[in-house]
């Protein structure tokens, strides 16, 4: 890096991190802390949640698993962002804004008892500091492989971003973070383009990437209907329907996601920053997938053994100085915002359903701030607990799928059977319960296969299987639930129970401003209508998994 570069990501990247600690200084109340005041604009919620959905996991491991396996991951930002987008922001986030709650877990609480809140904010701190890890991970790659630092001060500069992040974040909350991601969303966005432009060039366009892919018999890669898995026995439409499942789930379990869309000026507003933020993040997250393609059409980077390191080797040879700035200031600008997002979610998930609801119930506003403040950095430091494991895995995608179906689809699956059927309180627990049982025992048998074979693993490869697992965890939780809910009787939605809060947390949903439809003064045109934007976005996602790239 020259010193060009480094200019570039200093003033970039120190411009977004001191207008962060500018708007701190104006966060006060809990209100503003947690859901910035529930005025935010959806076209910036839209950014954050696109520059929050855009790390720089995203942008090394995709890149690294497309150069492995093909480009089957784009269904997971075309067809599971979409699906998850619309299920949040149309059917289950509605829910819990217009009845006044801070996180997804109070809602559960109101449904499907205490018990639940509980399960749900420790699933979501394992489940977000899990990736946290491979965050970190990936961010380590790219200081060591790309802006060629070494190993020492790689991890001292993750440690100084984790600690700025936290601290604008601890100050200014939701309102901080929602408007630095958003500056730093137009930096990634700048960043994508100019990397992916220059691999273009070396790899000789479409066609020359085409033909040296025939060539070398890797033409399957860039369909996304010729994987066929690990194992290659596993259906490609399963493969598209567990990154269905997991998109869905980001979208709608991870509050990370969800804080954003409850902090929203309106409804309208909700669903426009959703479609907002899918909509960005497609053609961004193409050109990470396409990357890795088109690496293997580049003769120097061919038989590269360790795919995680394909980003940041294309990064670091091909790009000159000034445009490697660029690109350095893009990853500096996703891991930022990425920390910030988490923090305050995170530290929204315990402060509330955690220290406030069952530790210390009744102080002053300003004591269950300070408390927000502290967890903010406090579960940044739990991403660097999953290390040894995320290393262990061979790649970052592998841990994170392998992961995530052990409690988040079930957790994802009782969000939907609230929302949407008259499940009886007690099944949500019950199905949550089953459906982790389950996660657990094919974690393990997974474990078994990567170290002894087919041999050593309890199940037949059909029944655990990272991709078979999405959906028999959808299959076992839902059955759960369905059963008992026959047993029990019916229990609709809005029999809703009131959570039995006391004190700040039932003083601070009575403190958020009146809900609002829309922010419009008279009707909403035609044109602003969110249905034929959603149902735009489900076309376009469809087409470019099952047409273009099929």
């Amino acid at each position: 890096m020259h010193l060009i570069d480094w200019l570039i990501v200093f003033v970039l990247n120190g411009a977004v991190i001191g207008y962060g600690l500018y708007l701190a200084r104006s966060t006060e109340t809990s209100s503003e802390w947690f859901l910035g005041g529930r005025a935010l604009p959806w076209w910036a919620v839209g950014l954050s949640m696109f520059a929050t959905n855009v790390d720089s996991a995203d942008i090394v491991s995709v890149t690294g698993n497309t150069y492995k396996e093909g480009i089957h991951i784009l269904s997971v930002y075309s067809l599971g962002s979409v699906a998850g987008g619309i299920l949040a922001a149309f059917v289950i986030v509605p829910v819990i804004y217009r009845a006044g709650f801070y996180t997804n877990a109070e809602y559960l609480e109101a449904r499907f008892g205490p018990a639940m809140r509980v399960l749900s904010a420790l699933i979501q701190l394992q489940y977000r500091s899990s990736m946290l890890g491979i965050i970190i991970w990936s961010s380590h790659l790219l200081l060591t492989r790309f802006v060629e630092l070494s190993s020492f001060q790689s991890w001292l500069l993750i440690v100084v971003l984790v600690l700025l992040a936290g601290l604008y974040t601890a100050f200014g909350g939701l309102k901080s973070v929602v408007w630095t991601d958003a500056a730093q969303g137009i930096v990634m966005m700048v960043a994508a383009a100019a990397i992916f432009c220059v691999v273009w060039n070396n790899a000789g366009g479409w066609d020359g990437m085409q033909a040296e892919l025939a060539r070398t018999g890797n033409d399957d890669l860039v369909h996304v209907g010729r994987y066929t898995g690990d194992d290659k026995k596993t259906l490609p439409w399963m493969v598209v329907i567990g990154w269905t499942v997991i998109g869905s789930g980001y979208w709608t379990v991870n509050h990370t996601q969800t804080m954003r869309l409850m902090g929203t000026r309106s409804l309208w507003d909700m669903k426009m920053a959703a479609l907002w933020g899918v909509a960005l993040s497609l053609p961004i997250m193409m050109v990470s997938v396409m990357l890795g393609v088109f690496a293997r059409a580049i003769p120097e980077f061919q038989g590269i053994e360790d795919s995680d390191t394909i980003y940041p080797l294309l990064a670091g040879k091909l790009l000159g100085p000034g445009l490697k700035g660029l690109v350095a200031a893009g990853v500096v600008a996703a891991i930022v915002s990425t920390f910030d997002s988490m923090g305050s979610a995170l530290s929204a998930i315990f402060t509330r359903d955690i220290y406030a609801r069952f530790l210390v119930r009744d102080r002053e506003d300003s004591h269950y701030v300070i408390v927000g403040r502290f967890a903010t950095v406090g579960v940044l430091a739990l991403g660097f607990l999953y290390l040894p494991f995320i290393i262990s895995q061979g790649s970052m995608i592998k841990a994170f799928t392998t992961l995530i179906s052990v409690f988040a689809t079930p957790l994802f699956v009782t969000y939907l059977a609230g929302v949407i059927t008259p499940a009886h309180r007690k099944s949500g627990l019950i199905g949550l319960l089953v459906g982790a049982c389950y996660g657990l025992i094919a974690l393990g048998d997974r474990m078994l296969f990567d170290k002894y074979g087919a041999e050593g693993a309890w199940f037949p490869s059909w029944f655990t299987t990272r991709w078979m697992s999405f959906a028999w965890s959808i299959f076992f939780t839902s059955l759960a639930i369905g059963l008992v809910t026959l047993f029990c009787g019916t229990q609709p939605q809005s029999t809703l129970a009131k959570p039995k809060d006391k004190g700040w947390l039932l003083n601070s949903r009575e403190a958020l401003p009146p809900l609002r439809e829309h922010p419009f003064k008279g009707e909403i045109s035609p044109f602003a209508q969110p249905i034929p934007w959603a149902i735009l976005c489900v076309v376009g996602s469809v087409y470019v998994v099952f047409w273009l790239f099929w």
